[in-house]
């Protein structure tokens, strides 16, 4: 699913980000990316998305070479991946189900199609009976769920989560943890950068840890392993 063959990335300013990374991730996997801030985790994420491009090394997400891939098959490849942020990033004029449905919108999915879709993943996010309210009228928690939605209703083969925890509550954080443990039983592929100690330790899935842009531990059932 996702490859990294002795990946390096240098910024401009001389900062070495990633230093000869090589990682293979697998169909079906859940894994933890775990690290300080500053570490390499927001780099190797941008790189998986094609918002930045390697200095050495080679790039494969679902069988494409992210790499050499020309710039207009950019999109098509974002299409395939979910993306979700701790600020969740929904738009405030629109409402749940509108949010929801953009993602729709912008691949030109039928109409019938889209509302069968929708109401689908609302379901999965338990915010079928909030699909009129706007961002402003729901919690955090709920604001995440929607975000969850929206990233998975094209059916993505991977999903990538910069840390989807970070401004919510513990239970809200362990509610929005189940989901994602759904979403991965049915097949999803996911990647989560976090600093949420308490809910590594606990899902016990692959850990990879990233210091000064090295991988310094890659574990199949493994903990945070840095202080709180």
């Amino acid at each position: 699913m996702i490859q990294l063959k002795d990946v390096s990335k240098v910024y401009e300013n001389g900062t070495v980000a990633l230093d000869h990374v090589s990682i293979d991730i697998g169909k079906g996997e859940f894994v933890f990316l775990v690290g300080a801030s500053g570490a390499g985790k927001s780099t190797f994420i941008k790189l998986l998305l094609r918002e930045e491009l390697p200095t050495a090394g080679e790039i494969r997400v679902a069988g494409r070479n992210v790499v050499t891939m020309p710039r207009r098959e950019v999109p098509y490849l974002r299409r395939g991946l979910g993306v979700i942020f701790q600020d969740y990033r929904l738009l405030p004029d629109k409402t749940v189900f509108e949010n929801v449905a953009f993602a729709m919108q912008v691949i030109e999915a039928p109409r019938r199609l889209m509302q069968r879709s929708v109401n689908a993943v609302l379901d999965v996010v338990g915010l079928r009976d909030k699909y009129k309210c706007f961002p402003r009228q729901l919690s955090g928690g709920e604001q995440q769920r929607v975000a969850i939605a929206r990233a998975i209703v094209n059916d993505p083969a991977i999903v990538i989560a910069d840390e989807p925890t970070g401004n919510l509550d513990p239970e809200t954080s362990w509610d929005i943890m189940e989901i994602f443990e759904r979403i991965n039983r049915a097949g999803t592929t996911i990647v989560m950068a976090t600093h949420d100690r308490n809910i590594v330790d606990t899902m016990k899935r692959r850990v990879i840890a990233i210091e000064d842009g090295q991988v310094v531990r890659d574990e199949a059932r493994g903990g945070y392993g840095y202080e709180a």
